[in-house]
């Protein structure tokens, strides 16, 4: 085999390692936005009510992963993504015994997206009062995931005066 490869022209070498290289550039990267996308993690039976509240909030445009996965850099975001993701393979394959009813955010996730909040939110954070509490989720627990997390007050404006009496909370 090694024989016939000599043999071949090492323009049509390069040529083919190069169509090679970007098909699995381009495989490599529609795999990741797909990994990515809610239609990925709602596949998981664990994440359909997720998935449906978070389908009828207001974040639905975006991905899990621009909240859930940390966005500093490509390899602590790649780092971060692997590690969840086989655990996720683990507990859906091996230790389905194992899986929670109610799936709660390890610290780790928590503190990512925290920082994810804060850094889509910024202009928020200035024009109202966010020390009340530890993080964004403590006030903010069912947005965008959770039942009933649009009830009857969710359309209507605040009474003035009801942000600066809750420090931006409910």
């Amino acid at each position: 085999m090694v024989k016939k490869l000599r043999g071949i022209n090492k323009k049509i070498l390069l040529v083919i390692a190069l169509l090679g290289g970007v098909f699995l550039s381009l495989a490599t990267v529609k795999t990741m936005a797909y990994t990515d996308s809610p239609g990925f993690c709602r596949n998981c039976h664990t994440m359909k009510s997720e998935y449906t509240s978070f389908m009828d909030s207001t974040h639905s445009g975006l991905s899990c992963n621009d909240c859930h996965l940390p966005h500093n850099n490509i390899a602590q975001k790649l780092f971060f993504k692997g590690r969840a993701g086989m655990t996720h393979v683990y507990y859906n394959s091996l230790g389905t015994d194992k899986i929670p009813n109610v799936i709660h955010a390890t610290n780790r996730t928590k503190e990512t997206v925290n920082e994810n909040c804060i850094s889509c939110h910024k202009s928020t954070l200035t024009n109202v009062s966010h020390n009340a509490k530890d993080n964004c989720v403590s006030c903010h627990q069912s947005v965008p995931h959770g039942k009933g997390f649009k009830d009857e007050h969710f359309n209507k404006p605040p009474k003035s005066g009801e942000l600066l009496d809750n420090k931006g909370g409910y």
